[in-house]
């Protein structure tokens, strides 16, 4: 079966070739690399995911590492380094708008 042929009961997204949303994944990920003041409270407030989601969303892909390797993958350094170098301590109010944000991720 051809996963990249459109289907009636897919979105636009599906019918993105494998390439093209590798290539666009790739640059996300890299763009949260070079963005690390956008801290992932934030993005969590914002948007409902972040870059540990990013992490476990390529192990339910397939990705064969664990955690720790994903979220390596993704934030371009282990997860130890990323916390001293780059992760600043969550406000009250971040704290608050994630919880807002990912209540909305259980509505889909």
């Amino acid at each position: 079966m051809d996963t990249n042929a459109p289907s009636s009961n897919t979105d636009a997204l599906d019918s993105l070739d494998d390439a093209i949303a590798a290539a666009a994944f790739r640059r996300l990920a890299r763009h949260l690399q070079h963005r690390h003041d956008a801290q992932n409270i934030e993005l969590m407030g914002l948007a409902g995911f972040c870059r540990n989601c990013l992490a476990d969303w390529i192990r339910d892909a397939g990705f064969e590492g664990d955690k720790a390797a994903a979220r390596e993958v993704i934030h371009g350094m282990p997860m130890d380094q990323w916390k001293a170098t780059r992760q600043t301590e969550a406000t009250a109010e971040q704290i608050e708008a994630m919880q807002a944000s990912v209540a909305k991720n259980q509505q889909e």
